[in-house]
């Protein structure tokens, strides 16, 4: 592995830990909060290849686990996984890869394409995981684990379309830098 893909999986963990500083909402009948540390995990599945975005959002969950209190509200340890939240952070890795596979197999990058994928990913696939784990862990039903999910669905759509303007955004300006080095142009 080159030194640039390390660091760009390094820069893309530390975005995510980044996100867990700004706090969290806290609602009255779910003890799993609205954080924008999704955000960082649509950016790292958009901007990283396949196995950097996995490689990236593992090492995220490792650096949590060996109790850095990255995650919003200033939580960190083995016992973040082992609460309301754990199955949607154990997803975490999982649906980073999916995006960035999806994504590598576009022809043409565009928002709304990046928009669905995103959607997908982090309501489907985290809810997936979320809601029984949560469902498990709170002793409640599934389905009133699922009912209590809902609340998340707007906040989730709204971070996929902010994350795929900013990604087709990002993509545009890494390849006009890739086009002026290849022209022999000084990037800025």
């Amino acid at each position: 592995m080159k030194i640039q893909d390390m660091m760009q999986m390094a820069f893309m963990t530390a975005v995510i830990g980044m996100l867990g500083l700004i706090p969290p909402i806290l609602l009255l009948f779910t003890p799993v909060p609205i954080t924008l540390q999704t955000t960082g995990l649509l950016l790292a599945g958009g901007l990283l290849k396949p196995k950097k975005a996995l490689i990236s959002l593992l090492l995220f969950l490792l650096i949590v686990a060996a109790g850095a209190p990255l995650l919003s509200g200033g939580r960190g340890g083995i016992g973040v996984f082992f609460g309301p939240s754990g199955g949607f952070l154990l997803a975490y890795p999982v649906a980073a890869f999916m995006i960035s596979l999806w994504l590598n197999r576009l022809k043409k990058v565009t928002a709304l394409r990046l928009f669905m994928i995103y959607t997908i990913c982090s309501i489907g696939i985290l809810y997936i995981s979320g809601i029984p784990f949560q469902a498990m862990i709170m002793h409640i039903k599934l389905s009133q684990a699922a009912f209590f999910s809902l609340i998340y669905i707007p906040g989730d759509l709204i971070k996929a379309g902010m994350c795929a303007g900013l990604t087709v955004k990002i993509i545009q300006a890494m390849s006009y830098r890739k086009r002026d080095l290849l022209k022999g142009r000084r990037a800025v």
